[in-house]
């Protein structure tokens, strides 16, 4: 398997970025790491090898990108008008820098957001706010509602006395239902996939995201497993079944 690491000084972050990509050829797959995880953080929990022979054979090509949760939401000496900055400079970073990387390597048109925990809330939220260049999202056990979110993530506390239009284009479900119907209809075309376990705390937020969808009439998968869900082992079976969209 091809594997390559690569770093570079982010102008938008103002900081050095790592990155792993695995496969060398495919759909484009775009990896978050969880809350304040790294870049190699799929290949040590062995989702890498799970999907190896999907990327053997040129169908996907993983690029496993680095977090700034520690500098954004997990920032407890940040503000939250600071914290979100942070973040959308984040996603400045992973439009501008990130995805023009990947498609001078591979210029496969087909990209896939794609996340587990918070880098499910990473995955959506980046193809909600950039649908024009995604085609598919998927976010596994994600948190996706930062009101929701403040139960098991007391670190988002801060939003009920706190908001601003920065922080709401950081906040998923907020977010689709204050969208411009141009916006809506961009995100229209995204295929949109996102299971959870039935007893996973994050639920709550996941089944808000479906009604905000359902709403706006987009389309989306919205599946529920049994139990809590929210572990590698549940993550390695979620994106063996949904890595090549529903229609696989």
């Amino acid at each position: 398997m091809n594997r390559e690491y690569h770093k570079w000084h982010s102008a938008n972050l103002n900081r050095d970025m790592e990155l792993l990509v695995f496969g060398h050829a495919g759909a484009r797959v775009l990896v978050f790491p969880t809350s304040c995880g790294r870049f190699y953080d799929w290949e040590n929990r062995e989702m890498i090898q799970t999907l190896s022979h999907h990327i053997d054979q040129g169908w996907i090509q993983l690029i496993c990108v680095d977090s700034v949760d520690a500098e954004s939401w997990w920032n407890m000496a940040a503000h939250p008008k600071d914290k979100a900055i942070r973040h959308l400079a984040y996603h400045k970073y992973i439009i501008e820098e990130v995805l023009p990387f990947t498609e001078a390597k591979n210029k496969n048109p087909f990209v896939i957001a794609l996340g587990a925990s918070m880098g499910a809330y990473h995955a959506i939220n980046i193809a909600f706010r950039f649908p024009q260049c995604f085609n598919r999202c998927i976010g596994m056990s994600g948190p996706y509602d930062f009101a929701q979110m403040s139960v098991p993530y007391s670190v988002f506390n801060w939003v009920f006395d706190y908001y601003d239009d920065n922080i709401n284009q950081c906040n998923p479900v907020p977010l689709i239902k204050n969208s411009s119907s141009d916006q809506i209809e961009k995100i229209k075309k995204l295929e949109i996939i996102f299971p959870i376990g039935r007893t996973d705390p994050l639920l709550g937020s996941n089944e808000q995201l479906a009604e905000a969808l359902a709403q706006k009439d987009i389309g989306h998968t919205f599946l529920i497993w049994d139990g809590f869900a929210h572990d590698w082992p549940f993550w390695q079976q979620m994106v063996l079944l949904y890595i090549g969209g529903l229609a696989a």
